[in-house]
């Protein structure tokens, strides 16, 4: 499994949290979330997988809290690692990151996430701004054609 980000910090326990996240193109653009805390950011929307959720079910539910849009026909390209520190949650968490493609479809409700606000954005621009290297390198192959349309 391909890891970005940080190293790992010796004698550190890291908690698995696994996470979907959404790469979302409509009409030439990119739907970003933008994170005010701790350190603003964009990235792609999602987040943690609850226990007992499916990474689907977890997309999709994170992709509505953070940007208020409703998706379709997500599909899966991929997961990569990382190592992190989270000092929203005071926790250092070994991240599995599924990522997928989807549509949005219509936006229902501004995001319900505290702290998030939804962004349309050039995708090549996107890719220069995305918070983590595993966003940025999986959304730059995707626009590439390196992952599957």
């Amino acid at each position: 499994m391909r890891r970005f980000g940080d190293p790992i910090v010796k004698n550190q326990y890291y908690r698995p949290r696994p996470g979907a996240y959404a790469i979302l193109p409509r009409e030439g653009k990119l739907l970003l979330t933008h994170q005010d805390e701790p350190t603003p950011e964009f990235q792609l929307p999602g987040g943690g997988i609850d226990p007992g959720e499916s990474p689907l079910i977890a997309l999709y539910r994170e992709v509505r809290e953070e940007t208020g849009w409703h998706i379709a026909r997500p599909r899966r390209l991929g997961f990569f690692r990382r190592f992190a520190y989270m000092p929203e949650y005071d926790l250092w968490a070994e991240k599995v990151c599924h990522v997928f493609v989807a549509h949005p479809v219509r936006e229902k409700h501004e995001p319900t996430e505290p702290g998030h606000e939804a962004v349309w954005m050039d995708p090549e621009f996107a890719v220069s701004l995305l918070g983590n290297a595993g966003d940025a390198q999986f959304t730059a192959d995707y626009l590439a054609g390196v992952l599957p349309r």
